[in-house]
């Protein structure tokens, strides 16, 4: 019988771990997946003997009700002990490795080997649309502040991936106004012009001053909302008449530079942008 423990964490191999391969979450789980397969096939042969012994009671057939019942005793008794055995042995301690990033290295690989691009930002993983976060406390990942416990990397990774085949929801309008609204207390703040170039990072940390908003919304989902907001295409807010300008200047090599991944897996950075009004007063 083979324990279902995922292995050492610093690289070894520990005495509890999948005997077929490498020690990953990905192993661990694929060996479980054949081991409760193998259970089930035993559990249909339960349910072969079963059906013969009912239908030997219904046509009155003794001798051969008698026998299937022994057998399905039997194969229940090796069901039960391969169940135990297998129950017993399936200790992943998924908290402890999902902790220990050696779970954030098997999903980046799962993703490159499926062909699809994952970044690492900060303590985020970027995977367009999406922005992940490992939550090793409860053996979970957050997918767009979303609870997922299908963490076995294959699967997250065919998840992200359909993910990409559709249209993300996004309202392009809502958000420029919102964007607005944090540039104009960052000018107002700052003492700028009313057409000056303001830092991005500067306007989340004003969406996000309320106690608790930054862990509701992080940089890299702002990021990611700039990103589709330039893709839309919308440029002017639906108050006031103002455009948006995208600006990069020299601040994409220096600090405040937010990083997101665009549709074609590239990197994607925003540093400053302005709102101009559409004539002189219209502010």
């Amino acid at each position: 019988m083979v324990t279902q423990t995922i292995g050492d964490y610093e690289g070894g191999i520990s005495s509890g771990q999948a005997t077929d391969g490498g020690g990953t979450m990905e192993d661990t789980l694929a060996a479980a997946e054949r081991a409760v397969d193998s259970a089930l096939r035993s559990a249909a042969a339960v349910t072969r003997e079963l059906r013969k012994a009912l239908a030997g009671t219904r046509n009155g057939q003794i001798r051969e009700a008698r026998k299937a019942l022994a057998g399905a005793q039997a194969a229940a008794a090796a069901l039960g002990a391969e169940t135990r055995a297998l129950s017993d042995g399936f200790d992943p301690r998924e908290q402890e490795y999902l902790a220990s990033g050696g779970y954030v290295k098997e999903l980046l690989a799962a993703a490159e080997a499926r062909g699809v691009k994952i970044f690492e930002e900060e303590d985020r993983l970027l995977c367009y649309p999406s922005v992940v976060r490992v939550l090793p406390g409860e053996g979970a990942v957050e997918i767009d502040r979303v609870r997922e416990r299908r963490i076995r990397p294959s699967a997250l990774v065919e998840m992200l991936a359909r993910t990409q085949e559709r249209a993300p929801r996004f309202k392009a309008e809502a958000f420029i106004d919102s964007l607005r609204a944090g540039y104009e207390l960052v000018v107002a703040s700052e003492r700028k012009k009313p057409d000056g170039v303001v830092r991005l990072i500067d306007i989340w940390s004003v969406l996000t001053m309320l106690p608790g908003q930054r862990g509701q919304y992080s940089k890299q989902e702002f990021a990611r909302d700039l990103y589709l907001l330039d893709q839309s295409g919308v440029t002017r807010t639906a108050r006031n008449s103002r455009t948006l300008r995208w600006s990069a200047s020299t601040g994409t090599k220096g600090s405040g530079v937010l990083v997101t991944v665009a549709r074609d897996g590239q990197r994607q950075q925003y540093w400053g942008i302005s709102f101009t009004a559409e004539h002189a007063g219209a502010l």
